[in-house]
């Protein structure tokens, strides 16, 4: 009888010790600025021309591209970017901006292809390199659970404000 009582408490917690395990944070993305006239919303596909600016949590910055004044240009949707922009900006607006806050598990790169945050190209391979190099060709790498440090340590969760300055649209084949 108490082997039993022992068995059925200890059955009845294994489903709620899952649910909290597999609690995983979520993408948020907030408006920083709207725009009135939007005749293109940014889709799958499209070139985006971007300003940004990385923060962690604490609001250390780890990056950005405006002191460089050289925006980031990349393609969406297509995984050259870590999975929480590929996801935080569709459906932008050219002069946008929006302040997103990607956990880690959407810091991480797709699965084998390369991840572009980019400016050099080395031997055919887009490697991000500014203040330290963010990306290497993606098994698993990314920002994630690996981190990038010193700059990002792993599982962090980060905050970037970013502007659409323009968008390029592929014409449909």
């Amino acid at each position: 009888m108490r082997l039993n009582l022992v068995l059925a408490v200890t059955l009845m917690s294994i489903p709620m010790a899952l649910v909290q395990g597999a609690e995983r944070k979520k993408l948020q993305i907030g408006i920083k600025k709207r725009v009135d006239n939007c005749p293109v919303k940014s889709r799958k596909g499209d070139v985006l021309n971007m300003h940004y600016t990385g923060k962690l949590e604490d609001g250390t910055e780890f990056d950005s591209s405006i002191p460089r004044n050289q925006p980031f240009t990349f393609t969406l949707g297509t995984g050259q970017v870590i999975k929480g922009w590929d996801q935080g900006l569709l459906g932008m607006c050219e002069g946008e901006k929006r302040k997103l806050v990607i956990p880690s598990e959407l810091g991480e790169c797709y699965g084998n292809v390369i991840c572009s945050m980019s400016f050099k190209i080395y031997e055919k391979c887009m490697i991000f390199r500014s203040y330290f190099e963010i990306c290497e060709i993606c098994s698993t790498t990314g920002y994630g659970d690996r981190g990038a440090p010193p700059k990002i340590p792993g599982g962090a969760t980060l905050i970037f404000e970013v502007e659409l300055l323009s968008i390029e649209r592929r014409s449909d084949l």
